[in-house]
């Protein structure tokens, strides 16, 4: 019986990477208009039915694949140290690279940005979730020690900041170089002082 529920498991979590793999595919060649879950499911060989249980909708599906995408990045980030002689600098060099990866694929950072800034209380485990990635690769950056209560709060500040910067360049108000900019400020309002 270990054995089938493990198989069984296996399954599950196969047929979830494909759907995730799926949705970041059609999010990349054409942004969140292009994600139809009719789609969806027939690129990853599952019922309609199926892929509705494990995502309620689009958004849910979207959400889902930015969380995973954040997992990988947070992976990338405590392996290695983030370069930078301050906080501020280090916090600023994670956020250009997680901002430069995404302004280089549009349509997929539009599909993941629209989905997060729309996402009701149904997803709100899911959005929390990306949030506490966020806030962790935020203070794993600036800190060395764990993060104290202040420091977590300002991470998640920084955080927010960071999502409105890519929320005005996903959305044409703002160009990548402007955001930067606001965003280089915030972070050195927050984080001053040496390492």
């Amino acid at each position: 019986m270990g054995e089938s529920t493990s198989t069984q498991l296996d399954q599950r979590l196969d047929r979830r990477r494909r759907i995730l793999d799926t949705a970041i595919s059609l999010a990349t060649d054409g942004g969140y208009d292009a994600v139809q879950m009719r789609a969806v499911a027939e690129r990853s060989e599952v019922a309609l039915g199926t892929l509705y249980r494990y995502f309620p909708s689009k958004v849910h599906l979207l959400v889902a694949a930015m969380q995973r995408e954040f997992e990988r990045a947070e992976a990338r980030v405590r392996a290695a140290p983030v370069p930078g002689g301050t906080p501020a600098d280090r916090v600023l060099h994670l956020l250009r690279t997680l901002s430069r990866d995404l302004q280089d694929d549009p349509h997929l950072t539009e599909a993941l940005t629209r989905a997060f800034v729309s996402a009701d209380a149904s997803v709100a485990d899911d959005i929390a979730t990306v949030e506490r990635l966020l806030t962790s690769m935020l203070t794993h950056a600036a800190h060395d020690a764990a993060p104290s209560p202040d420091q977590t709060t300002t991470a998640r500040v920084v955080a927010d900041v960071w999502l409105a910067a890519l929320m005005g360049w996903v959305t044409g108000r703002t160009g990548a170089a402007e955001a930067d900019a606001r965003l280089e400020k915030a972070v050195r309002l927050l984080l001053p002082g040496p390492a």
